[in-house]
């Protein structure tokens, strides 16, 4: 009970008096304001127009104009970290979450288990009489606890979320979304034949939850937390959408740069002096590490007039795919701000727009038509891209712009996502509006504010006082400062001093100074004693183009003591600066301890990659067991992975049929010889490793398909050194998880026809016809 009981008891309930009040719900206070807080995913600080970019977002510009536009706003690199951060208060190493929910580690600060302690704004407002809605892009769960048997403490609705639909993971396919509605996954409602798109899909959501509540008690206030996939890879928009861009960006990415940079100072958010930073700017790919390690290739930008047409051909096109994502899913928000005001909501809402960190390059300095390269080490070439140009986008695709672009929409600084000591990585748009609480209309601030500030702005809004015990935890102390005095004062004080950790790299910023290690992310060069330190004088030289550490030593020296100051406070350490391979493998807790047999059933939910059965890199047995009723028996026995990568074993066609997509570049398919039989039967693909590709890492071996014990095809394959997909595509039975990995069919291809009893795995490394006498015990039952 929150409230003393003060009726009165008596033997008869007439002669009683009753007291509800302390068993009522939590009343938020009268005429509260909702909130709305949208984050974008690797949008850069220069893409949009409504900060002087090339891409058209009306629904921004109008959030802009009711408000403010902070034009030294400031994120953590990368969008597990920040989420946290938006969402806590805290800093991402105090959050536990030093990098992506993908790449965890036993340590403080990089088990990515947000504490308990650090009390989610939802978990408050929730407990203070506001609904509250997550929407869209999650990423704060461990990738090892985002299947159905795991506790869901750390999903959204755990974190003091009422409703969630979205994404558990880092990203998602755009027509094929990996969608959890609560707590349960589900497959999404319509297919792209019929209009399907995420963003869509976000939007008809978030007006649902809004209109259910208002439905019952229309004065009742709501937080809801809305998060596209935009702009993270892979791009994916209708065709006609991206087709408004056509020329858009001919004049190529170094260009674009010196138009955008005259529209931010035109718009007052950078000084007149501001310069632009130098394309490769420590002089990439030459750059080596203190003991001659070689500059990570995939942070390079060729320069525009070293391509030739077809290179600019293809670039061309990934940032008109890119530019009318950004714009569709802009227009599925304004959606979202028209309801508000029809219903008379708008005014009374306080919205708070920020990307998560600078545009990504993870596309690397040819693009990709699968992002899913990136994360097994393998690299891209214009080569394998160019016959897909006309693909980008759509739902073959699991496409990524070049890192020119990159560069070009983080305009005017140096670098880009990853990188937490420039601020290509960490400066960010800020846009925040209040049309009944803030009398600012289109203003620009330039105080130094970071995502930690946004939960305090919030509760001093709101005139909430944090509470020191939440759900029985003992409350940390918010690290982030209230910046509302800026709303009326231009020339309020902003944030003095921010650490940064991210990656393998350092940096610091102090009082206008910025202090950061030469030492790119993911790129295994450790030795962190021999870390070269860079100054920039911000106030001076926004766009970080003169490193004056020779002339300030003493001031170098300070910053470098308050970032190991920050670091012991934070749980700053250890560093880590592996490749985004070796991060993703590394093993971390499972449900289940590992062993050689695992049983998969249809009906189910999918199973998260991080959680299945691992076959990277070794042999693998994979048996379906069925009953086939007729020749008109399809479909998928079992599935795991997508269009970027992955692997099926399946009917169609009346013959048994296995396909390995390898990153989307080899479909290797090997088909039985004979019509698959009716009855009851077991069907298997054994694939014998017996060499690797010393270039990218991958198995090779001979795949053989049986039908019971007898042969009926073989083939040579290699399979991919690491996951099929970062997040999403998870193992199914009896169906695809979303994107098909065959290109045989064009829409997920459920078994049909027939029965499937179960399937079952072996990585036990023995040969299938060894199972002779179990197959029919083991597969089927009698």
């Amino acid at each position: 009970m929150s409230e003393r009981w003060k009726g009165t008891v008596n033997l008869d309930i007439r002669d009683s008096v009753p007291d509800w009040e302390p068993y009522l719900q939590p009343q938020a206070p009268g005429d509260a304001p909702n909130v709305l807080m949208i984050v974008w995913d690797d949008v850069g600080y220069g893409a949009m127009d409504v900060f002087g970019g090339p891409i058209e977002t009306p629904t921004m510009q109008r959030i802009a104009d009711m408000g403010i536009r902070y034009s030294n706003f400031h994120t953590t690199a990368l969008c597990s970290p920040t989420r946290s951060s938006l969402l806590t208060g805290r800093n991402a190493t105090s959050n536990n979450m030093a990098c992506i929910t993908e790449a965890s580690a036993g340590f403080p600060g990089l088990s990515a288990r947000i504490p308990f302690e650090n009390g989610f704004i939802s978990e408050v407002l929730n407990d203070r009489g506001w609904n509250t809605y997550a929407i869209g892009k999650w990423h704060l769960t461990p990738g090892e606890e985002t299947d159905m048997s795991s506790w869901k403490g750390r999903w959204p609705l755990g974190r003091g979320f009422e409703r969630y639909y979205g994404f558990l993971g880092g990203e998602t396919n755009q027509w094929y979304p990996d969608l959890t509605y609560d707590n349960h996954h589900l497959d999404q409602p319509y297919s792209p034949d019929e209009g399907y798109h995420f963003s869509r899909d976000i939007a008809d959501r978030g007006i649902e939850f809004v209109r259910d509540s208002k439905m019952i008690a229309p004065e009742k206030p709501w937080f809801m937390y809305f998060c596209p996939g935009c702009g993270h890879a892979p791009h994916h928009v209708f065709k006609e959408w991206a087709d408004r861009y056509k020329g858009r960006f001919d004049e190529g990415y170094e260009k674009i740069r010196e138009r955008i940079l005259r529209n931010q100072k035109k718009m007052g958010l950078l000084p007149e002096d501001t310069s632009l930073s130098p394309i490769n700017p420590h002089g990439e790919p030459a750059t080596t590490g203190p003991d001659g390690q070689p500059w990570p290739p995939i942070d390079f930008v060729p320069p525009w007039d070293s391509l030739n047409e077809d290179e600019k051909r293809l670039f061309i096109r990934m940032a008109e795919v890119f530019a009318g994502f950004v714009t569709y899913t802009d227009a599925q928000i304004g959606r979202i701000l028209d309801y508000l005001e029809e219903s008379g909501q708008l005014e009374n809402t306080i919205i708070v727009v920020v990307s998560d960190n600078g545009s990504s390059a993870e596309g690397g300095p040819s693009g990709s038509f699968n992002e899913h390269k990136f994360f097994n080490n393998i690299p891209d070439t214009v080569e394998a891209n160019l016959p897909h140009i006309d693909e980008l986008g759509g739902p073959g695709s699991y496409n990524h712009y070049c890192t020119g672009w990159a560069w070009a929409f983080d305009t005017p600084f140096p670098y880009w996502k990853r990188f937490a000591g420039y601020e290509g990585g960490i400066a960010d748009m800020c846009l925040i509006a209040w049309p009944r609480g803030i009398s600012a209309r289109g203003e620009v601030r330039h105080q130094y504010v970071h995502a930690v500030d946004i939960v305090p702005t919030l509760y001093d809004l709101l005139g909430i006082e944090p509470p020191k015990v939440l759900k029985g935890y003992t409350q940390s102390p918010l690290e982030g400062e209230s910046f509302r005095a800026s709303f009326t004062e231009p020339d309020a004080p902003g944030r003095e001093t921010q650490f940064y950790a991210m990656l393998g790299q350092r940096a610091v910023y102090h009082k206008g100074w910025l202090a950061n290690t030469i030492h790119p992310p993911l790129s295994g060069w450790g030795n962190y004693g021999h870390d070269v330190w860079e100054l920039y004088d911000l106030k001076e030289d926004r766009a970080q183009v003169q490193n004056i550490a020779d002339e300030n030593r003493d001031m170098l020296e300070l910053l470098k003591g308050l970032w190991f100051y920050y670091a012991g406070i934070y749980n700053g350490m250890p560093l880590d600066d592996r490749s985004a391979l070796e991060l993703i493998s590394t093993p971390r807790p499972q449900p289940s301890r590992p062993r050689n047999r695992y049983v998969y059933y249809p009906g189910t939910a999918e199973v998260p990659e991080s959680v299945a059965v691992n076959i990277r890199r070794r042999s693998y047995t994979i048996a379906a067991g069925a009953v086939i009723d007729g020749p008109e028996a399809q479909g998928v026995l079992f599935a795991h992975g997508g269009v970027g990568g992955g692997h099926s074993l399946y009917i169609a066609d009346g013959r048994l049929h296995y396909v390995y997509n390898w990153l989307g570049d080899a479909i290797q398919k090997i088909s039985s010889s004979s019509i698959v039989p009716t009855g009851r039967h077991a069907f298997t693909a054994e694939f014998a490793m017996d060499g690797e590709d010393t270039e990218t890492k991958s198995a090779l071996g001979t795949l053989t398909l049986y039908v019971d014990m007898e042969k009926v095809g073989e083939g040579r394959i290699r399979t991919q050194p690491g996951f099929f997909t970062l997040t999403g595509d998870g193992l199914c039975v009896g169906r695809d998880s979303g994107s098909p990995v065959s290109p045989d069919y064009s829409a997920p291809f459920a078994f049909t026809g027939g029965t499937i009893d179960r399937v079952v795995i072996d990585v036990s490394g023995e040969h299938y016809v060894d199972h002779e006498k179990e197959v029919a015990a083991w597969i089927m039952r009698d």
